[in-house]
Order: C-alpha cells, then structure tokens, then sequence
C-alpha cells in the first residue's frame, strides 16, 4: 500500500483503495473472518456492551410515519414527556413523516452521542398541533434475555437472545426472580441466538455444573490448548435443566448446549445446531475500523469440534448450508439427519454424542408447521398481519391501557372478532380472502395477532406466554421435566426422536415452510 501511495501514477484515494482490499483478503479465509468499517464497528460494539446512546423508545414506521410503540421506563424519551402511540413528525424541524425512509435511517438520526440533544415534533392522538419535545440522548439498554417467567408450577422459563456483557447479571437476575416464585427446575431457550461473548456462555453453564467440570476449551495453530472448569459456585447445580436449540443457535450457544449435554447435566431439545465453533481475536486499527480473525477452534467437553465443516474462500457456499439443510427435510425430519456417517463421541457417563458441526438435540422436534398456508405466508411476507396489529392497538390505546395485566387483556380479546376483522383489513393491502386456507391458518393468525396487541401494552412480559402457548419444542421441555426425565442416565442412549411431528394439512407445500419466525418488528432507538 505505501508502494502505491508512493509511485504510482496518479493520485490514490487509498482510504477507499484499503476498504475495498481488505474484505478481498479476508474472503479468502475461513467465513467467520471478517473485517469490519469503522461506521459498522460502532453498532457491533453496542450490541455486545449492552447498551447504546438514544431516545429510548422502540419504533415502527406505520405507513410512512415513525410511530412510537414503547417508552422504556425511566429513559430519556419519557423523562422528556413522549408517550406510547405518539407520531414522530418531525426531527430537529426537518419533516418526516409521508416519506419512504428506511428504519435504519430513522435509528441513525435518533441515536446519537450520550448528553447530545435532538428536537422531536410530535403528533399525540386528536390534538391539532404538533407538541415539541427536546430529548437529552443517555444509555439505553440492550437487553440479551428477552424474558423470563414460570412457564408452569416449579418450572422457570428463559428466553437468552444473545451472549453480551450483561447477559450473565441478566440471566443471574432472572433466575433470581424465578426462584422467588417458587421455581426449581427451568427451561433456556437458545432457540435463534447467534452467539456472542463466550465468556457470558460459560459463566451461564457455571450456575449448572458441580466443581471441576470441564465446560469448554480451545486450541489452535499459534494457541496451545486452554480448558475452562466450572468452579462450584453455581446456584441451580441439582435443577432440573431443559435446553432448546435451533438451525441458528451458534457459537456461545453451542457452547452453553455441548457442555450441558456432554456433562450429562440436562437434556437438549430442538433442532441441530448452526455449527459455528471458531474462536475471533478482535483486533482494533487506528481509524476505528477492526479485524475480526479466527485464531483457534472450540471443543466440548468430548472434544466434539462444534464448527463444521468449509473450505477457505467459499464463503457463498458456506452461507448456504442452512438453506440446503431446509432443502435436505432436516427440520421436518429426523431420519434426514444419518448418525452412521457422523464422528461419534462419548459424554461423561458413557452416552453417545455425535461431532461433525453443531449440537444434535437429545430429543429432535421438528418445526411445527400446522396452520401455515399459502394465505398465511402472505400475510407475514408482506407485514400485514403485524401492520393490522398495530393500528388495532392504536385505535384501542385508552381502552388497553386500563387493564392491569396482560391475562385480563387477552380475556377480552379472545371475545373479539379479531379474525374477520383482519382478513377484512388484509383485503385492503391486495391480499384476497381464501376461506378454506384461512380455516386452517386462523388459530395461528388470531394467536400471533393476540400476541402482537398484548405486547404493545405489557411488551415481552405478556408477548412471549400468549405467543409461545402451543409452541411444541416448549411443551416437551415441560413434559421432560414434569417426567423427571431432565438427567440423562447412562441406559438411556440418546436418540434423534421426532416428537410431535405435525401434519402439514390445506396443500401448503414445504416452500411455505422456510419462513424466518421472528417476532420482533419493531426497532429500539
């Protein structure tokens, strides 16, 4: 580079000649080496410290306008006066609202450096003018466990999303509150957690394992072996212990499952795992910018190697892997999955575990795909049903703020016609009404709509135990511990069960099944 700066012909613009060469560099190596902007490492770093600088308001763009979903609780927004449903018109006097603007733009414009100011025009309910607030930007958290309650008597429910450096004190308060209501076993849901900070994973196993248990180590070229051992301190050693995991459970949550499971500690039900198991060494460069470079590789306990398998420079291919998996019924079936060709291991009192990338479950579960149609595919594709769910929650707001809990509310929307009401306003967007589809996708849709509504008002406290109700991979999870089944015995050889395979039923072919089941829509600033 200083070559070319030095003697070349013309003039270079060498910022922009070494971001365009780096990426080129690093995408011949393994996939998960990465070099990373200065501009984007800013977002990577907020979302693994916990927290940002902002407004503190969660937001949807409704038809072109930044509605205001959520306040959060002593933040900078409800400090300054802004309130759930509020429309953000203008920011800092330039108008945005009736424009086509990106939700990334929106969050640009709203975060901002702590203590900075930004003047907000806002549209509240019928009033005629616009109320003008200006906003102190301060820390607004991330929060890594999404939420956390007793699912049923003595059994705690945790829902982690991500592995950052507030997840162990989240996950340690959670519990916490958890066993206040009497909860001695629990379910942790890793269920579409990409992964994170492997030193919050293994804090998280700590809380599980008796001293001296081995939970994870590393080894590489330039970086001899290093094992990690549970000290004994933990506060749930003898709880019974549940693990769900999916297709995009990754890194730190592999983690988490391998050593639970090749410790013999609790019992793993879901899908097979991602199969990310390369350790980054994350190296800062003077303009902000940074390299992300593999350096070794993770092990479980077994020495199961949890990365599978790719080749250098193949990126495209790699990225792939999830979608042929789909392609192949992995999530529709057990048998898909052949244990024969897999590289076989051995947990702690003898089991078989099987290597070859990711964490097979002990209990396979295939996606539940009953009540997805052609009709509800649309629906979710194109964001009516969630647009339908807002404006419902707006048009309801004074009378949904009155309820005291989420169960109240959900009580009376169950008495609703809220079905017919939306196929009507789904007819509005182009999506014509198809009886007989709709017949089967309805539960769904009223739950998912329930769900939504209840969220606005009790955010993921009400959400999740409405949305998740009949959700197949949880049921288990109950019925394993409610069996006394949650430790493995050593004549118990772990196998790939399908369990509550569901009937695909109203001609919806598997195309429809590939559908990112997501339930956040909605944006924190």
């Amino acid at each position: 580079m200083e070559i070319i700066k030095e003697q070349y012909v013309d003039t270079v613009d060498m910022p922009k000649l070494i971001e365009g060469t780096i990426p080129k560099i690093f995408s011949e190596l393994d996939p998960h080496s990465v070099y990373i902007t200065a501009e984007d490492a800013a977002a990577v770093m907020e979302d693994m410290e916990g927290s940002f600088s902002g407004i503190g308001v969660s937001f949807n763009m409704q038809t072109d306008t930044i509605l205001v979903i959520s306040v959060i609780p002593g933040g900078p927004s409800e400090k300054a006066g802004l309130l759930p449903f509020d429309r953000i018109i203008t920011i800092n006097d330039s108008v945005y609202a009736g424009k086509e603007i990106r939700d990334t733009h929106v969050m640009k414009l709203l975060r901002g450096e702590k203590n900075s100011t930004v003047r907000l025009g806002v549209k509240r309910g019928n009033e005629p003018e616009l109320i003008e607030f200006e906003v102190t930007r301060g820390e607004v958290p991330v929060h890594s466990v999404d939420v956390s309650y007793a699912i049923r008597e003595g059994i705690g429910y945790i829902k982690v999303n991500k592995f950052s450096r507030t997840t162990y004190n989240e996950f340690i308060t959670a519990i916490a509150k958890l066993k206040q209501q009497n909860c001695t076993g629990f379910i942790i849901d890793l269920r579409n957690n990409g992964g994170g900070m492997m030193d919050a994973a293994i804090n998280m196993v700590n809380e599980f394992l008796p001293a001296g248990q081995l939970i994870v180590y590393t080894e590489g070229k330039s970086f001899p072996r290093s094992d990690v051992h549970s000290n004994g301190t933990g506060t749930c050693k003898d709880a019974p212990l549940v693990v769900l995991t999916d297709e995009i459970s990754a890194s730190a949550s592999e983690i988490f499952a391998g050593a639970i499971q090749d410790n013999d500690r609790g019992i793993i039900v879901g899908r097979r795992t991602y199969g990310k198991g390369l350790v980054q060494n994350q190296i800062g460069l003077n303009d902000g910018s940074q390299l992300r470079l593999t350096i070794a590789r993770y092990y479980t306990p077994a020495g199961r190697s949890i990365q599978k398998e790719y080749e250098l420079g193949k990126g495209e291919d790699y990225d792939m892997d999830i979608y042929n998996r789909f392609i192949h019924g992995e999530f529709d079936s057990a048998d898909s999955i052949k244990l024969d060709d897999l590289p076989q291991f051995k947990t702690t009192i003898g089991r078989t575990v099987y290597g070859g990338g990711g964490i097979m479950p002990d209990i396979f579960i295939p996606r539940d795909t009953s009540g997805i149609t052609s009709y509800y595919s649309s629906i979710v594709n194109t964001g009516v049903l969630y647009q339908f769910a807002l404006e419902y929650s707006d048009a309801h707001k004074k009378e949904f703020s009155a309820y005291s809990n989420y169960r109240d509310l959900y009580e009376h929307l169950k008495q609703q016609p809220i079905l017919e009401e939306f196929t009507n306003f789904a007819m509005t967007k182009g999506i014509r009404k198809r009886p007989a589809l709709i017949a089967i996708s309805g539960p769904l849709i009223t739950n998912q709509i329930h769900a939504y509504i209840i969220r606005n008002f009790f955010d993921e406290e009400g959400f999740y135990p409405v949305f998740q109700q009949d959700d197949p991979v949880i049921l288990k999870a109950i019925e394993v511990i409610q069996s006394g089944k949650s430790i493995p015995l050593v004549e118990e050889q772990p196998e790939i069960a399908a369990d509550h395979v569901t009937e695909n039923k109203g001609g919806a072919s598997k195309r429809y099944r590939f559908i990112k089941e997501t339930p956040h829509a909605r944006y924190t600033v």
